[in-house]
């Protein structure tokens, strides 16, 4: 049979332009030969829609795009994901669900069984889950869909990071009952750059353990903060990957599976990987939300530099505007670096020194403050000063702030609210800052384009005299490693220590994580690269006791 694997960039709750996508692959693919073309998870509506998908309106322009698609299938069948209505009086009205078209008609609904409620997903809240499982025959091959998780079949497995994930229901189990000839899921699992060959080593396993063939397709691109990868494939029922599809950007493939190859992409540094998804991170949040102009602080420190690069890659030196606002604590050095990356890469760039209106909000609190020492009120007014400047010329000329705190500062509450964490997207905030450093010398691997002083200098905020960020914190080497093992690997401070890690640095590193849960509430959406991104991904009490 031969099948089209159609990798799309979707936009949530667009459905002309979804429709057309899918359309217009559907006939690309009758044109050239295919027999089916299959689309990923939610194709129609964008994965994920929220509670979007509690509005009626929404539900009903889902079936109009499906029927409208469905009359495309004369002499090529199409399977594509949407909500289903659930016809039943109980349970949750809708089903997570996989169309079947063919003859220019809907002809079978799969629905999912296996609902993520970890992390990111939520889908238990709006979907209900299938029992029923069934194969059905289409040009002599009997075919058995299944949508994303339902293929994790984890029963047995223990992922890397230890959160092994015991399902009462196996629809792999189930399906191979019903002898398929192929398995073909429709999935939309966003990257992850330490998980990045976890699904894979899972659907290899689960090919070679039923002896059966799947044909897994995957999304691209990025919804706010998730950011799919793509890299769809076809396995044989050994567990060899065959086919694989392009990462980071929309590919279409047509493949026989009574054809034996190995059509696969090069291997790539983690790195890169993660370089590529917040590039598509920023360009899809900015195209789908219909800006083009970002603005961003520039302070001749790394993480800024870091996502002026990132900036003018996704949107385009035109489209990126940056403000070097110096105060006395800023050192020559790193306005002389920030100024050479603008001029690197030919972006536009203003000056506006703060050291006026910070004496100015200084001589204004005089009188209320007394004869208090100068402390870090001082340095966050230095910080709130540049965000009201910032926000000024967001709002003057409508260019979107991008904010460039990192991981490791978000997660210790190294940032000032309303200051420096200001921002309409976080570019930074789930990459720790030893991955910083390791991303500035990938982007300098030909030539430099970051200044090699900002990468060499010792981190700081310049909000004081020779202040640097090992003043507060532990050196990053250290501080990332107590972060991850905290924050991605769930681990109690206990099972830290025992790792080996000093009991005195564990324990004022996780009370500045737990304290600190206010500000990141507050802080800006954050394109998620790890397994447990800021945010959606993890959901913390504001006034728990932690212990």
């Amino acid at each position: 049979m031969k099948i089209a694997m159609a990798q799309l960039n979707y936009h949530i709750g667009n459905f002309e332009l979804n429709t057309k996508k899918i359309i217009g692959c559907i006939r690309r693919s009758k044109t050239e030969g295919a027999d089916l073309v299959v689309f990923s998870e939610l194709s129609a509506t964008g994965y994920y829609p929220h509670d979007l998908l509690e509005r009626k309106e929404f539900i009903e322009q889902s079936y109009e795009a499906l029927r409208t698609i469905s009359k495309e299938c004369v002499g090529i069948a199409a399977i594509v994901g949407a909500p289903s209505i659930n016809p039943e009086p109980r349970g949750k009205k809708l089903f997570n669900s996989a169309f079947f078209m063919f003859d220019g008609e809907i002809r079978h609904v799969v629905s999912k069984s296996l609902l993520p409620t970890y992390d990111i997903f939520d889908e238990y809240r709006h979907f209900e889950p299938n029992r029923k499982f069934s194969v059905f025959d289409y040009l002599g091959k009997k075919l058995a869909i299944t949508i994303c998780e339902d293929l994790w079949d984890e029963q047995e497995t223990q992922n890397e990071f230890g959160r092994e994930k015991l399902y009462q229901l196996s629809p792999l189990k189930e399906l191979s009952a019903l002898n398929p000839d192929l398995v073909i899921n429709l999935s939309a699992s966003p990257f992850s750059y330490n998980q990045e060959n976890w699904r894979k080593n899972i659907l290899v396993k689960n090919a070679q353990k039923y002896q059966i063939p799947i044909l897994y397709v995957n999304q691209v691109g990025a919804q706010t903060e998730l950011v799919f990868d793509g890299g769809s494939f076809f396995l044989n029922k050994n567990g060899d990957i065959q086919h694989e599809l392009n990462y980071f950007e929309e590919d279409f493939r047509i493949i026989d599976t009574e054809i034996s190859t190995h059509n696969l992409q090069p291997k790539t540094e983690t790195i890169e990987k993660i370089y590529q998804a917040l590039v598509i991170g920023i360009r899809d949040y900015f195209g789908k939300m219909g800006f083009r102009k970002a603005l961003l602080g520039l302070s001749g420190g790394i993480d800024s530099a870091l996502v002026l690069v990132l900036a003018v890659e996704a949107l385009g030196k035109d489209n990126v505007r940056v403000l070097l606002m110096p105060s006395q604590y800023s050192s020559d050095h790193s306005i002389n670096d920030a100024v050479q990356l603008a001029n690197n890469l030919g972006v536009r760039y203003e000056i506006i020194p703060i050291q006026a209106m910070v004496d100015s909000f200084e001589i204004s609190l005089s009188e209320v403050f007394g004869n208090r020492d100068s402390d870090i009120t001082e340095e966050n007014i230095q910080a709130r000063t540049r965000g009201i400047l910032l926000m000024a010329i967001s709002n003057k000329f409508g260019n979107i702030l991008l904010n460039t705190t990192n991981k490791s500062e978000c997660a210790v509450g190294y940032g000032t609210l309303y200051g420096d964490m200001n921002g309409g997207l976080s570019v930074l905030g789930d990459v720790y800052k030893t991955d910083i450093f390791k991303m500035a010398r990938w982007m300098n691997r030909d030539h430099e384009i970051i200044p090699i002083n900002t990468i060499l200098k010792p981190p700081s905020a310049e909000l004081r005299p020779d202040q640097k960020d090992s003043d507060s914190l532990p050196d990053y080497d250290l501080l990332d490693q107590i972060l991850f093992n905290y924050i991605e690997l769930n681990l109690s401070p206990e099972e830290i220590i025992a790792r080996g890690f000093d009991e005195a640095t564990v324990l004022q590193t996780i009370k500045m994580v737990n304290t600190n849960e206010y500000k990141r509430f507050q802080a800006p959406p954050i394109l998620r690269v790890s397994s447990k991104a800021f945010g959606f991904g993890r959901r913390m009490p504001l006034v728990a006791r932690y212990s």
